[in-house]
């Protein structure tokens, strides 16, 4: 019997038509692809509530049956000019005279987004070994604190400072974090309530932290901590006014650390595994506790990171503020970026963007801050509800499709046997 005959594509290594359809199928029905479409959804619902509150268009409002147009125009010409002032504010401004001040917004979205990478990164690790790491704005306070401490208190050279002040910042948040992992290991104790109570614990600490002599800035009443040195500084990535600095670098190789870890390392696999099914893993020999413990170390050392990036890349020193909202913003970037390493970097820079970008367009046209807050609160809401997305946009879920793919390639094996 002749060998078969195989296909002229797969000789020259070429994907055949129905593959690479299937592949773009895939790929268009995939969980990144119903992120974006979820973004998108967010965006223009807040287009629309960015219209409805506009002062022109609830005017065009009134004789809208008359010249209905003029308030079509008014509702589009108030909901793209916030977000072009929100453009403008994150990433290029357009408007610029100088490659300076063109770059500028964009160097603000990243440093902004930088103590948002580390803690999401922290969130996502902890969501994908089975936890739901709510205590990121505790360990952040507890990083930022050590971190500070080590900051002002010690007076080295430059680069052994800041390794110490790095070291000090990820060691505290992961003493906090691990607090937590050991509770739920050795006791059951369910993770979210006891990080929550971590939170409130470490905002406390350092507010008590910071009316001791220790703490307090010398001659000061209020509640602050002395400067830190400049060794202690992470050094800017610009020179001039640009307040970037080696901290998103760092953010980038925590990155990477992480998607090693998970992919690449045995650790990473039983950490997974753990996440996946925790009965299964004990009965292959993976210990439950120790993946517990572990994974909310690592996941509070990069929240302390976070910390870290706040009094030693921008605030230069520690106040009962130094979190800001952080952590909680933490968990949706984490969501966004479907607890994947590199989706939480993107998510983190989308965070940032708003932030960096929601006063400019605040200033510019008018348009409260708040509606920043609430695209980023249907942002969660859409991502907590993958199938609405989908419904919305007419987007088969991918088991669908591999049904369907099993049929057709079923009647075409029952074509060609009949053909033959």
């Amino acid at each position: 019997m002749p060998p078969p005959a195989v296909p002229a594509d797969a000789q020259s290594g070429e994907l055949h038509p129905e593959q690479a359809s299937g592949r773009l199928r895939r790929i268009l029905t995939g969980n990144a692809v119903v992120s974006l479409l979820a973004v998108l959804l967010a965006l223009i619902i807040g287009g629309i509530l960015i219209a409805a509150t506009d002062e022109e268009v609830g005017k065009s409002a009134s004789y809208f049956f008359s010249r209905p147009g003029d308030l079509l125009s008014a509702a589009w010409s108030a909901a793209s000019g916030a977000y072009i002032a929100l453009f403008q504010g994150s990433v290029v401004n357009t408007e610029a005279e100088t490659f300076s001040r063109f770059i500028y917004p964009l160097t603000q979205t990243l440093t902004v987004a930088t103590p948002l990478i580390f803690a999401g990164l922290g969130v996502a690790l902890a969501f994908r070994a089975g936890l739901f790491n709510i205590g990121a704005q505790g360990q952040i306070v507890i990083g930022a604190t050590t971190a500070a401490w080590v900051g002002f208190t010690l007076h080295l050279p430059a680069g052994l400072h800041l390794l110490l002040v790095i070291l000090a910042g990820a060691i505290g948040g992961a003493l906090w974090g691990g607090i937590a992992g050991l509770l739920k290991a050795r006791t059951g104790a369910h993770e979210v309530i006891v990080t929550i109570m971590l939170n409130y614990i470490a905002i406390q600490l350092a507010t008590f932290l910071l009316t001791t002599p220790a703490f307090q800035r010398p001659g000061s009443n209020n509640p602050i901590s002395p400067q830190l040195d400049d060794s202690a500084m992470f050094p800017k990535l610009l020179s001039g006014s640009f307040r970037l600095h080696w901290g998103f670098v760092l953010a980038i190789a925590a990155t990477v650390f992480v998607w090693w870890l998970l992919n690449r390392s045995t650790t990473g696999f039983e950490l997974r595994a753990v996440g996946a099914n925790p009965a299964a893993a004990r009965n292959a020999g993976i210990s439950t506790t120790k993946g517990y413990v572990l994974v909310m170390l690592i996941a509070g050392a990069l929240a302390g990171l976070a910390g870290v990036s706040q009094v030693s890349g921008t605030e230069r020193v520690l106040t009962g503020d130094v979190a800001a909202s952080f952590g909680f913003d933490a968990i949706t970037v984490a969501l966004l970026g479907r607890s994947s390493p590199w989706g939480t970097l993107a998510a983190g820079i989308l965070f940032g963007a708003f932030r960096a970008g929601g006063v400019t367009m605040q200033t510019s046209t008018g348009t409260s801050i708040d509606i920043v807050l609430v695209v980023q609160s249907l942002i969660v809401l859409f991502i907590a509800a993958p199938p609405l997305v989908r419904s919305i946009f007419r987007i088969p879920p991918p088991g669908a499709l591999k049904t369907s793919g099993k049929r057709m390639t079923a009647k075409q094996t029952e074509a060609a046997g009949g053909a033959a």
